[in-house]
């Protein structure tokens, strides 16, 4: 196309001029003509289709590439990484390995610099390439700080002040964050996270262990399945004794996820030249993500103050000089822009893979979030009314929970009984007691009740019950039975305890006031009735060294009795007679300890005690009394709470900023 319209000009400006220039040659005609018509015409369609062509090429580029690392910006800026691991990528580097340029020559900013630990907290270096016109623009922050930058020679001594206000002094490091936003048509489409350099050993008033604060900070970070690690080595030392790489390979053993960058190649020695090219060939330590070879500022460069541009293309010169390095040049595994476009495809791959991952991680982390944020309830209102009705509903919900254990009818988790069920076993243990153990006759009784006869028949004609002797073997065995009765009061008391007290803790737990409060009426009201039911068991046994039954009741036992006994050739007919009687008795009063023992105790332990804790719990709420003594909220459980609540509004946000990607 262009060729064509060329010659459709030169051939106009021919037919134009023909009379008055036949004495002139065709090649001149065209050298006259050319300087007119291709700078008026052509070269204004050339640059037009050009800039075209670029614009569509950066608008396709956005579309592809920018949503992406805007979505993992937008999630980190969220905070979202609080709760989970976001695709980034980690830069290591023992200290002066050339971290700090190859950053430098990515981002266009210079960054602090200096001998010892110069990065002393992580730093989240976000970049994003704008349209060739427009300003370059910078935002640092940090704790609740954010500054607006205008001017890319502030972005140094602006970091530098950002880590001294968050570690306190120039030794220390920190976990703390600080974001670094780089807008500019310089920069390419990344985010990449800086670690401070690794160090073996301590200087100065450094802490001793320094080298191990660095390690677990760098740890963090790389362990992380969603991390890719950027290791930063420099050509002049032995790749294999970096510490920067031992903790790649620790944590990425197979190097599926890491990087390696080799710096300051016009440091290498002669002679070792094709080890560098090997390496970067990925031939002597494979990773994976293979290697890339930069050359950035020296500190040469920096006295002399070159220009990061400038830097570039010394770099460039450098490589495509070289006689060893050209053929990694060639091959796109050297030199700044190359190692940007290589980091910003393999960010956004990870991105793309690391997505469903992450959108199904999110979901399952709101869910438990909303699980616990449910458990601290509602925050206490602010007005006394709103307060006041906070407070009923929250003892009308435990005043319901009590009322469902009385009836039997509370709700129950896993293999738990309800409480009711669990009683009732306690009294079915003892209507087993009395018959197995308390109204047995054994063998041994008997030897006892004949020599019992022996010593104390009056006048009676064999055959007849000596009632002394009868009345004495059953009081002794009534008074047997006072204590263990006391001992099932005692248990059902510590149930019921028990029960209403971690009632209470579940529902008040959050407002330690008003649990010692309830605590205070659970106590009380249980000393209360327990002493009731006791004083009413030891009358109940008092009672019962008052032998009596009905005589029908009595009559009809016997009859029974006696059908149902097989006696044999042991003892005499008065030992025979007396047991009859005895099984008789304690049939009758058997039966009627087993109900009235647990009729007491549930009474009073269970239906009285309960009942009279509804009625004191209701008085709490009467008027605005204490309300805001009962209502004050621990501490700790409004911050877990706040805390819980703001988690779930970014994993909410975050859910929405996922949703909109098709993986």
């Amino acid at each position: 196309m262009w060729k064509s319209n060329t010659l459709v000009i030169m051939k106009r400006s021919d037919d134009n001029h023909q009379d008055t220039t036949d004495d002139m040659s065709r090649s001149k005609k065209m050298k006259m003509a050319e300087p007119l018509k291709i700078s008026t015409l052509v070269t204004p369609i050339v640059h037009e289709i050009k800039d075209n062509t670029k614009n569509t090429l950066f608008s396709q580029y956005e579309l592809k590439i920018r949503p992406y690392i805007d979505l993992i910006d937008s999630l980190r800026s969220l905070g979202v990484d609080q709760d989970l691991a976001l695709p980034s990528i980690a830069v290591i580097g023992d200290q002066s390995s050339g971290k700090s340029s190859v950053l430098e020559a990515l981002s266009g900013v210079s960054l602090p610099r200096g001998s010892g630990i110069v990065t002393r907290c992580p730093l989240e270096l976000k970049m994003k390439k704008t349209k060739e016109w427009q300003p370059w623009k910078g935002k640092l922050k940090y704790k609740d700080i954010e500054i607006d930058l205008h001017d890319p020679s502030f972005v140094e001594q602006e970091i530098s002040n950002a880590q001294n206000v968050i570690t306190g002094s120039a030794v220390g490091i920190s976990e703390e964050l600080i974001s670094l936003n780089v807008e500019s048509p310089e920069v390419p489409n990344l985010t990449l996270i800086d670690l401070p350099g690794i160090a073996r050993v301590a200087v100065g008033n450094q802490p001793k262990d320094i080298g191990e604060q660095i390690k677990r900070l760098i740890q963090k970070f790389i362990k992380k399945q969603e991390t890719i690690n950027l290791v930063v080595v420099p050509s002049n030392v032995d790749i294999a004794t970096t510490e920067a790489l031992k903790m790649a390979k620790e944590f990425d053993p197979t190097g599926q996820r890491t990087l390696g960058i080799l710096t300051k190649p016009d440091l290498v020695d002669k002679g070792n030249e094709e080890n560098i090219v090997d390496i970067v060939r990925n031939l002597v330590i494979e990773m994976k993500k293979g290697y890339m070879i930069v050359k950035c500022r020296s500190q040469q460069d920096i006295k002399e103050k070159r220009t990061l541009a400038e830097a570039i293309k010394k770099e460039h010169e450098f490589f495509d000089d070289h006689p060893y390095f050209r053929p990694l040049l060639d091959d796109k595994k050297a030199t700044i822009p190359l190692l940007a476009e290589k980091l910003t495809n393999e960010l956004v791959d990870h991105i793309i893979q690391s997505l469903p991952t992450l959108q199904s991680r999110t979901e399952v982390k709101l869910h438990s979030t909303a699980v616990e944020l449910k458990k601290y309830g509602n925050s206490v209102p602010d007005t006394n009314e709103k307060k006041l009705c906070f407070l009923v509903e929250k003892l009308q919900e435990y005043y319901d929970v009590i009322s469902n254990i009385i009836k039997g009818e509370e709700t129950i988790e896993n293999e738990e009984s309800r409480v009711i069920t669990t009683v009732r076993k306690m009294f079915a243990d003892w209507k087993n007691l009395l018959d197995t153990k308390y109204f047995k006759l054994g063998n041994n009784l008997w030897y006892e009740i004949e020599s019992s006869i022996e010593r104390y028949r009056g006048k009676e004609l064999p055959g007849f019950v000596n009632y002394a002797t009868f009345e004495i073997f059953v009081k002794n065995r009534i008074d047997n039975l006072e204590e263990p009765s006391l001992d099932i009061l005692r248990k059902v008391t510590e149930l019921m305890r028990s029960a209403f007290t971690k009632t209470a803790k579940a529902h008040f737990e959050n407002f330690p006031n008003l649990l010692r409060a309830i605590k205070s009426l659970i106590e009380d009201n249980l000393r209360k009735e327990f002493q009731e039911a006791e004083k009413i068991l030891c009358s109940q046994f008092k009672m019962e060294k008052i032998l009596f039954s009905q005589d029908e009741i009595y009559s009809n036992v016997f009859d029974n009795v006696k059908k149902q006994q097989k006696f044999g050739s042991f003892g005499s007919s008065d030992v025979s007679v007396m047991k009859e009687h005895m099984s008789s008795y304690f049939k009758i009063a058997s039966d009627r300890l087993a109900n009235q023992i647990p009729l007491i105790i549930q009474y009073y332990i269970v239906h009285q005690y309960g009942s009279e804790l509804q009625k004191k719990i209701l008085q709490l709420i009467q008027g605005n009394k204490n309300l805001e003594e009962l209502l004050e909220e621990n501490k700790d459980v409004a911050e877990k709470r706040n805390r819980l609540r703001k988690r779930l509004e970014r994993l909410n946000k975050a859910q929405e900023h996922l949703n909109k990607f098709s993986v």
